[in-house]
């Protein structure tokens, strides 16, 4: 029996049946309780699925069934190593198919979307110049040191993003090798930004382009192929699949011409001692290439185990029930004055089920505990790792300085961040109702508790 059928008899887990239209798919977690500081226990509302969506079941049945079957990838004789080793390749496969790759593009495994893009921008060829917008998470906009990297301002409409990155490329040195890095989907608004014109500009101009997918692929088909993009780079945990993995996929020529990512064991194909004393490496042309160490085998599988579910619920009805909460959503918030919805591109933009928003007369920090201590409803508020975007949007300097959470200031008083609601597959009506419910009961009546800034922390007073 070969490994192949092997991982495919003995590595089974029960599938889930598949959810009728409409319903949301079955996730850890679904009936987690968490105590109210008024008194007794709520099912949790996890909206905060932008940072962490939570784990689909299939995905930890499928890594429970291969569980006792674990062994070490790439590394040994035995039969759990061969069928690791098959695993492990055969997730690849499935994430390319997931993806739309090519059929020379390269499927390799990170820790998340950051290490993806770090992994890039370590790649790059000599005197690259990089083109990303400040609207970018930082994991898009920093990772490019070494590079020349050139900032382009927030656009207030798909078709200005296209117009300013055409602008900035038309006045560079076409010369040299160039990379525009863009998000699929922001992780402020939700908006989705104009991937295929980007694609389309960048590649008139003679640059290349990486798609940041990370808030993107957990809610929408994303092809390679369609978008015409050389890379795409996502991270597991939000995807439903946890064990910290990413993807980087694409292109192979600026990979293979790097040094390697990481230097050691898997990414060597041959080391030999030199007479006088040093060492010569033959290192791998494949993923493998930067792919040194033991690799994450279990997150890798989860991926491809969450590709597969997703694929096979299929995005048409995700995509439809997901908008059916976020207008759900919106016309809620709509309800309330003090609330302010933050956006680039307007009400009528395609967006993924991200939302942030601030609250007039409150502390961000104050309403996200509050939504937390008194209605068990997890959401995230601060500036989303994304400062410049969200200072934007505030109507603040984009430049001004701020911690990547919750600010010093106490409840009541203005800060600069905001609160941010993210919901996907695994959503259940109730959970959105309740959030709904529960702005406009803060919004109307104030908190029913008292509360206190602790190391930067807005948390219930004891």
């Amino acid at each position: 029996m070969s490994a192949h059928t092997a991982a495919a008899t003995s590595v089974s887990a029960v599938d889930s049946a598949d959810p009728a239209c409409g319903a949301p798919l079955p996730v850890l977690g679904r009936d987690v309780t968490v105590p109210l500081v008024t008194g007794g226990e709520v099912t949790y509302g996890a909206l905060d699925y932008a940072a962490s969506a939570p784990a689909l079941q299939r995905v930890w049945d499928d890594v429970a069934a291969y569980a006792p079957y674990y062994g070490s990838v790439h590394r040994g004789a035995g039969y759990l190593s061969q069928l690791s080793t098959d695993l492990f390749e055969n997730s690849r496969v499935t994430v390319a198919e997931f993806l739309d790759c090519r059929e020379d593009d390269q499927v390799v495994f990170t820790r998340s979307t950051t290490d993806s893009l770090n992994l890039l921008a370590a790649a790059l060829p000599a005197d690259c110049q990089v083109f990303v917008f400040e609207t970018e998470h930082h994991a898009s906009l920093l990772p490019w040191r070494n590079a020349r990297v050139t900032y382009l301002n927030a656009p207030r409409t798909p078709g200005e993003a296209v117009e300013t990155l055409e602008r900035a490329l038309a006045e560079r040195d076409p010369a040299g090798p160039a990379l525009v890095c863009v998000t699929g989907a922001s992780n402020v608004t939700g908006e989705i930004w104009p991937v295929r014109e980007l694609a389309a500009a960048a590649h008139a101009h003679g640059a290349r382009i990486v798609l940041d997918a990370a808030q993107l692929a957990p809610h929408h088909p994303v092809s390679v192929q369609e978008l015409d993009v050389d890379w795409v780079a996502f991270s597991g945990h939000k995807l439903y699949a946890p064990f910290g993995s990413g993807v980087l996929a694409g292109r192979s020529d600026w990979l293979r011409a790097s040094e390697p990512y990481l230097a050691g064991g898997g990414a060597s194909r041959k080391v030999a001692r030199r007479v006088d004393g040093g060492v010569d490496v033959e290192w791998h042309d494949s993923a493998a290439r930067h792919e040194a160490g033991s690799p994450n085998v279990i997150g890798v599988y989860s991926i491809a185990s969450a590709c597969k579910a997703l694929t096979e619920a299929g995005f048409d009805n995700l995509v439809a029930r997901e908008q059916s909460l976020i207008r759900t959503v919106r016309a809620g918030l709509a309800e309330v004055p003090e609330v302010k919805v933050l956006s680039l591109f307007g009400d009528d933009a395609p967006r993924v089920g991200v939302i942030s928003f601030v609250v007039e007369g409150w502390n961000s920090s104050h309403f996200a505990a509050a939504l937390s201590a008194e209605y068990g409803i997890g959401v995230r508020d601060g500036l989303f790792c994304a400062h410049p975007l969200v200072r934007t949007l505030l109507g603040s300097d984009p430049q001004t300085q701020g911690e990547c959470g919750a600010p010093e200031a106490a409840p009541g008083e203005k800060s600069l961040n905001a609160i941010r609601v993210s919901f996907g597959a695994g959503t259940p009506d109730e959970h959105v109702e309740r959030f709904i419910a529960a702005v406009k009961e803060l919004v109307r009546d104030g908190a029913a508790w008292s509360y206190r800034t602790e190391e930067g922390r807005c948390v219930p007073a004891s």
